[in-house]
């Protein structure tokens, strides 16, 4: 079957269901993945073949040679971050591809002559597809109908200003309608098109940008450039100068290599991040892109849009006042209120100047030839049912910018419906009026009369107030709560709206922000962004802001280093929220907010965000906590392996005798159980409310450098003081190796107390539960026997207490003086009862 369709027949009908058949089974289709979210195959090689993994693969084989099985259970690491890196990956994935689909944008498209909601992937060549204020572009096409159509294609040029599309233009995936309504030809589909780009950069599973990424990824440099000189001197000194057998000498160059090595660190980050989107998840929380649960946990100031975020996007006419022929609206209500049973308006009670029943007609008109009702249109479209049939001579589309729609009904006059204290002269009595109902919260719009067509170059031209008509906003129920709790965590709140500037105030006063008796008319705003951004630092509640401002503020903001989230649900908040640090954006917003936010809220709860914020703290806060963990072993063992080293190289110069490495892998292995093993994952999933900060990468190693630093030299400390050289016997080389042990342990065991500070019960249990599990292995018979643990030489055990103790001291001193030169002041338990650290 050929495609016979032809264009000029396409715009009304669009294509039949043959055609699109025949185009799919061309592939002629937008076969975009549904995701740009990794395949599982992909997943399991990332975490497969890793640097990591193939470091211990290849010291497993080398012990495996030597025929120790039982110190090869570090081999077990390669399984273990495996697989718990697959398993939480492929949650995750499965998680953010389900509520993709949910927040998926889905454009009309015409088939049949019927117009139906269709997935971006069922989008074939030559559909034509329906357009709206707010409607995202979801193919490149060519404009075949349009009525005053404009298009934001900001987020492809970065120009911002929106540009008239009429018949024939062309269109790019990627861009947005700002205005006006129309139609367009897909010509491009699939990898042809633009979406195809964008697809691959958005909604993935990565950690791109992310600061505590970054800050992992410089430290494993360094460590990398350790390893090296650390290792060559492990493997000379047990190969060469330990003399010792060789099954012996690899398994010691082994233990000392393997616990360089920080095999759980991005392995804990990794879960850290997929656990906080599998619980964002089941609140309904589609995180975009992951860094977003990082930055939202450093954002400083959240700037909320007053419609659809802090109040709910339903409005309900409230009352119409007529405007006097002395330019004053009537004070009476009688007539003009809506019924408290039905939602709408009751009958008229009385007739005013200019006519009850003619501007309930044309308002109801209005309402009913706009194509693209928002959300105050809708409200009169239920409140007033009963539309004239009037035909329509000119339309002028609402835009953000100018915050007024008009219709042209011929002989029935040229109205127009906006913002009062943008059509209004503001020393009118109209205006005034205005500002006292605004004051109150409600919304108010002016009805108003046009000298001229209101799709005319110089519109609005002569404006005649006809009629207040104001509107019922509902404040969401959980808004309150959320803005206290941001308030509560040092994190300042900003509204910043379209509206006007008083109804805006009285919004955030029935809130309990600060402000609200004196918001900002955004329109006396200065336009230079050093004189903006002290405006922004002064004051809270900013009205009549346009989109461009919008965009102006959140980049005066983050000016003077605030990390600035934005949220909001309209076409006007779009390039604010791509601008803003963490963009979030409701999902009953339009297409083109949610496809440039990191976060989208899909409930439309703003109640959400409080619970995102704590998973970023909790995600931040505890990978801190665990890099100490793992950092301070690698550093410890660095140390460990360049004193040994060391000292086995001078045993070949001055001809003292040899020394080995204290430990094997089994040792090693036991190690990192319960100091760092066990307890990293139970803090990498902990409670954490602490905001983060900045410098991420200097306070872990302030503290992993000291303590490791301390461990090595204690522990090498209490080895020298437990050898008896290459020709000890058996007992005295397994009693030196457990007193160096013992002293490492002791040590490391305070290392987790002080990361796991400041303490609460189950911190405390966990300290305790370390200790345990090491008392119970070095009093068993079977596990000393297993592990080749013997504590039976008092004197050497005792040594190794004395050693430990030390370290404990010189640790906790340099805690203390690292907390004090960065002036922070430590403490031990939570500052506050309601603290949950």
């Amino acid at each position: 079957m050929s495609i016979t369709a032809t264009h000029e027949s396409l715009p009304a009908m669009g294509l039949t269901s043959a055609e699109v058949e025949q185009r799919r089974r061309d592939g002629l289709t937008n076969d975009v993945p549904e995701r740009a979210s990794r395949s599982v195959r992909d997943i399991v090689r990332a975490n497969v073949f890793t640097r990591i993994n193939a470091i211990l693969g290849v010291l497993f084989i080398l012990v495996m040679a030597t025929g120790s099985v039982i110190d090869g259970m570090f081999g077990l690491l390669i399984i273990a971050n495996s697989a718990i890196g697959i398993i939480q990956e492929v949650r995750a994935k499965k998680t953010l591809d389900q509520l993709a689909i949910v927040g998926q944008t889905k454009p009309v498209v015409r088939r049949d002559g019927k117009t139906a909601e269709v997935a971006p992937q069922e989008v074939v060549l030559d559909d034509i597809i329906e357009l709206g204020p707010g409607d995202q572009i979801v193919v490149d096409g060519e404009v075949v109908a349009a009525e005053l159509l404009e298009v934001d294609e900001s987020l492809l040029t970065g120009e911002a200003d929106p540009i008239d599309k009429t018949v024939g233009a062309q269109v790019m995936s990627g861009s947005y309608v700002v205005s006006g309504s129309g139609s367009y030809r897909a010509t491009k589909v699939g990898k042809d098109a633009y979406a195809a780009k964008l697809a691959d950069e958005a909604s993935k599973f990565t950690l791109v940008n992310s600061e505590l990424r970054n800050g992992i990824n410089t430290i494993l440099k360094v460590i990398t450039y350790l390893l090296i000189p650390a290792g060559l001197l492990s493997i000379y000194n047990q190969l060469v100068s330990s003399k010792e057998p060789w099954r012996e000498a690899v398994n010691g160059m082994v233990a000392a290599l393997v616990p360089m090595v920080p095999e759980g660190l991005v392995l804990m980050t990794s879960i850290a991040f997929a656990v906080g989107v599998v619980r964002l998840g089941r609140r309904k929380c589609l995180v975009q892109e992951l860094p977003a649960i990082e930055g939202l946990a450093r954002v400083d100031v959240v700037c909320a849009d007053k419609t659809g975020t802090l109040t709910e996007n339903g409005m309900r006419l409230s009352e119409i006042r007529v405007v006097g022929p002395d330019g004053a609206p009537v004070l009476s209500k009688n007539g003009d209120a809506p019924d408290a049973e039905s939602g709408g308006p009751a009958t008229a009670g009385a007739e005013s100047i200019g006519g009850t029943e003619e501007l309930r007609q044309v308002l109801a008109a209005m309402a009913a030839k706009d194509p693209w009702p928002n959300a105050s249109v809708v409200a009169l479209a239920e409140a007033l049912p009963d539309a004239p049939g009037w035909p329509v001579t000119g339309v002028a589309p609402f835009s953000s910018a100018k915050k007024w729609s008009g219709f042209s009904f011929g002989e029935h006059g040229n109205w127009l419906l906006g913002a009062p204290d943008v059509l209004l002269d503001p020393e009118t009595e109209t205006a005034a009026v205005a500002q006292e109902i605004g004051a109150k919260g409600l919304r108010v719009l002016l009805l108003a009369r046009s000298d001229r067509p209101v799709d005319a170059a110089d519109a609005p031209g002569q404006v005649t107030p006809a009629a207040l008509v104001v509107l019922e906003q509902r404040i969401r129920p959980d808004a309150k709560a959320t803005l206290e709790y941001f308030a509560s965590q040092n994190v300042t709140n900003k509204v910043i709206s379209g509206d006007n500037a008083v109804s805006v105030g009285a919004v955030a006063s029935s809130l309990g922000l600060p402000g609200g008796d004196h918001p900002v008319d955004a329109r006396t705003l200065p336009s230079d962004q050093s004189e903006l951004a002290d405006v922004l630092e002064r004051e809270t509640i900013f009205g009549r802001v346009r989109p461009d401002q919008k965009r102006a503020m959140v980049g005066a903001l983050q000016s003077r280093g605030h990390a600035v989230a934005m949220t909001g649900d309209g076409v006007n908040d779009v390039l604010a929220l791509k601008d803003a640090d963490i963009g979030v954006a409701m999902g009953a917003g339009s297409p083109a907010t949610r496809a440039v936010a990191q976060i989208v809220l899909l409930d439309n709860k703003f109640a959400t965000l409080p619970y995102v914020v704590g998973e970023g703290r909790r995600v931040i806060g505890n990978i801190e906590r665990v890099s100490n963990l793992f950092l301070t072993k690698t550093v410890y063992s660095v140390v460990l392996a360049f004193l040994i080293g060391i000292a086995g190289v001078g045993s070949q110069i001055f001809h003292y005798k040899a020394i080995g490495y204290p430990f094997l892998p089994r040792h090693v292995t036991i190690a990192a159980w319960f100091t760092i093993g066990i307890p990293a994952f139970i803090l990498s999933l902990a409670p954490n409310n602490e905001r983060a900060r900045t410098g991420f990468v200097r306070r872990v190693m302030r503290l992993a450098i000291p303590s490791g630093i301390v461990i090595g030299v204690m522990t090498f400390i209490a080895y020298l003081l437990a050898y008896q050289g290459p020709e000890a016997s058996e007992t005295q080389k397994v009693q030196a190796g457990t007193t160096a042990l013992i002293t490492l342990l002791i040590i490391a065991v305070w290392v987790l107390a002080i990361v796991a500070r400041p303490w609460v019960w189950w911190k405390v249990l966990l300290v305790a539960g370390s200790v345990a599990g090491y008392l119970i292995l070095f009093s068993l018979p079977f596990t000393r026997e297993f592990f080749k643990l013997d504590p039976s030489n008092i004197a050497l055990t005792t040594s190794a207490f004395i050693c430990g103790g030390i370290g404990i001291v010189l640790v906790e001193l340099a805690w203390w003086i690292s907390a004090r030169l960065q002036g922070e002041a430590p403490h031990l338990l939570p500052s506050s009862p309601g603290e949950k650290p």
